[in-house]
């Protein structure tokens, strides 16, 4: 009786929370747990390639292309090589055949959205680049309705205000603090190539989330390692090839280019594990906190000034990640199994799987088959 007690009071709670029909033990699991801290570690890494950016622009080295070419450089020596020892219908030369113009054009997209975002900064201002860059995220959305079925709620358009408005508050103690706000000398190009870069980027996550949910993770890098080195390696050849020359390499510079290329490459193998069991769209929300760690390093690294603003826009746009996971979205494409048998394949399907279970209320036992298919695993 107790028990019965308490899920009624419970039940009224979630009423009195809005959270649709969903008891808040259902919400929050350790799942949700689980998917924030994944989601503050590739925070945590992009804050890693950030801080080592700063030193090697701070010793005069400004070559973004070599930084990315290395990053696919290693994506490609470790899972292009895995595809290429492959046997059967989804190994390299079956992949080549069948789609490598598609993956032609998504590695184009990730190439390109770098090293567009790292130019603007030559043109337009930080604040302009902190608060355009969040373009990425309705654009995504949009894709995500369109090409992948997703159907949001409106708790999930709330969260994504608050998300934005977290990045606002950002920006306002970076403008009260007085920071380095970059270059102005062409501020409408720049802001261009700012938006250029949010659409690449959005292509480039929904492709991501596609391949990682319907193919394979192993697929997904070892495409983007061969078609980003040969990308970017022909645009280094042809735009940075006399700054390379400059460089004058030391121990210290061998250094923070390893940094930024170990920090790159684990961004980019940890991160499709991360969409397979959430979405491009949250994993975007979560990221909005990496530059909130870059600042935090800086003001001990580079003596930025610290404005109480920061930790509330951290805050604010951690309620608002919880709040777009805590109530999951609606696919009404059904996402296919990899036959594959990776270790982090099959890592990523059962903790999706089984955390699924979690949000399913105890009373609606007879619609678990139909809500699992129905519900985007987050």
């Amino acid at each position: 009786m107790e028990r019965r007690e308490e899920d009624r009071l419970c039940g009224k709670c979630r009423v009195t929370c809005g959270l649709y029909s969903y008891n808040l033990g259902d919400v929050f699991t350790w799942r949700l747990l689980k998917t924030i801290a994944m989601g503050q570690i590739l925070s945590l890494l992009i804050c890693g390639t950030a801080v080592s950016c700063q030193y090697l622009v701070g010793v005069g080295v400004q070559t973004p292309m070599l930084q990315s070419f290395l990053n696919y450089a290693l994506l490609l020596l470790f899972y292009t090589t895995i595809l290429c020892t492959r046997k059967g219908d989804r190994n390299i030369l079956h992949i080549l055949k069948t789609n490598w113009w598609k993956y032609l054009m998504m590695g184009l997209a990730d190439v390109e959205a770098n090293y567009t975002v790292v130019k603007a900064y030559q043109y337009t201002t930080l604040t302009s680049i902190q608060l355009l860059d969040c373009f990425v995220i309705p654009v995504l959305m949009l894709l995500s309705w369109f090409f992948l079925k997703t159907r949001y709620k409106m708790v999930h358009f709330v969260a994504v205000m608050l998300c934005l408005l977290g990045v606002g508050a950002m920006v306002g103690a970076d403008i009260m603090a007085g920071r380095e706000q970059g270059s102005s000398s062409d501020v409408l190009l720049g802001d261009g190539l700012v938006l250029i870069s949010a659409v690449l980027y959005a292509v480039s996550n929904v492709c991501q989330e596609y391949t990682v949910k319907n193919l394979s993770r192993v697929e997904f890098l070892g495409m983007m390692g061969l078609f980003g080195t040969l990308i970017s390696g022909i645009q280094l050849a042809v735009l940075e090839i006399p700054a390379v020359r400059e460089i004058q390499w030391d121990i210290h510079i061998y250094m923070l280019f390893a940094v930024y290329a170990l920090c790159m490459y684990t961004l980019y193998s940890f991160m499709p594990v991360v969409v397979k069991i959430t979405s491009a769209t949250a994993v975007n929300l979560s990221l909005l906190t990496a530059d909130l760690f870059s600042l935090f390093c800086g003001i001990f690294l580079f003596h930025y000034t610290f404005s109480a603003l920061y930790i509330i826009s951290f805050v604010v746009i951690t309620v608002g990640f919880i709040l777009f996971n805590a109530v999951p979205t609606y696919s009404a494409l059904p996402e296919s199994r990899s036959s594959e048998d990776d270790p982090a394949e099959q890592f990523a399907n059962h903790t999706a799987e089984s955390s699924s279970d979690h949000l399913l209320p105890a009373d609606k036992d007879t619609q678990r088959p139909e809500t699992l298919t129905a519900v985007a695993a987050l």
